[in-house]
């Protein structure tokens, strides 16, 4: 049974791989992953400069295709149990849904 203190565990079982000093396929891929975060962070902020149309539309096309390989990068550690989440406590969400709901009224517009 678990303790309420203590936070869920969302993950695969772990995959196999070796320890050794040597970088293994779980470091590798999660080198590539932190890269394509850091190269989707660059071209978002990229995207807010760009003045040309053109120049923002391949942006745009290349930030898409950098997004997609972090995604199917992180599906592929998840997978393997080599990134794990912590499950939400239910108590937390709501009390945070109360407070920014709140909020709503202090908007200058209307929140639907």
């Amino acid at each position: 049974m678990q303790q309420q203190n203590q936070p869920q565990k969302i993950q695969n079982p772990e995959t196999t791989v070796p320890k050794t000093p040597q970088m293994n396929e779980r470091d590798f891929v999660n080198d590539y992953l932190s890269t394509e975060k850091y190269m989707t962070n660059a071209y978002s902020v990229a995207l807010n400069e760009a003045s040309n149309q053109q120049f923002y539309q391949d942006l745009s096309s290349i930030f898409k295709e950098t997004q997609d390989c972090q995604r199917n990068l992180y599906n592929l550690m998840f997978k393997n149990g080599w990134y794990s989440l912590e499950a939400a406590d239910q108590t937390k969400l709501q009390n945070s849904y109360q407070q920014f709901n709140g909020y709503k009224n202090q908007l200058p517009y209307i929140v639907q």
